[in-house]
């Protein structure tokens, strides 16, 4: 079955995105690079697979979240996006965009019952 399996990442708006890495990374241990920050994890029904979360914040002039007016973004991490996609588009589900693919993994971006963007995103891992 086509489902959300988890949360894939975190995105939001920030002034400075870059002094705010920053700021987590010495008040809060949050070891940084320039796209945030990447958090591991094992899978619950197999513990040999590894998966991870990502957390960035954007400019807060970034286009990304777009059409939504919302600071954040929120992606999960889903099976058969395919599938997915097709059932949601049946029940009048707003895609904004085409599947796209990627060494790591497919996304697409939905909006929700209030406006929100939401990436849903199926990893291959």
């Amino acid at each position: 079955m086509a489902k959300v399996t988890g949360i894939g990442g975190v995105f939001f708006k920030s002034i400075d995105p870059k002094s705010l890495k920053a700021w987590y990374q010495n008040h809060l241990g949050i070891n940084t690079d320039e796209y945030g920050a990447t958090f591991q994890w094992f899978e619950k029904d197999d513990s040999t697979k590894m998966g991870y979360t990502q957390w960035s914040p954007f400019s807060e002039e970034t286009k990304y979240f777009e059409p939504s007016q919302k600071q954040f973004m929120i992606n999960y991490r889903v099976t058969d996006i395919e599938v997915l996609v097709a059932n949601l588009r049946e029940n009048g589900v707003q895609i904004l965009d085409e599947i796209q693919s990627y060494d790591y993994g497919k996304f697409v971006h939905i909006l929700d019952l209030e406006g929100n963007n939401i990436e849903l995103w199926e990893p291959n891992d």
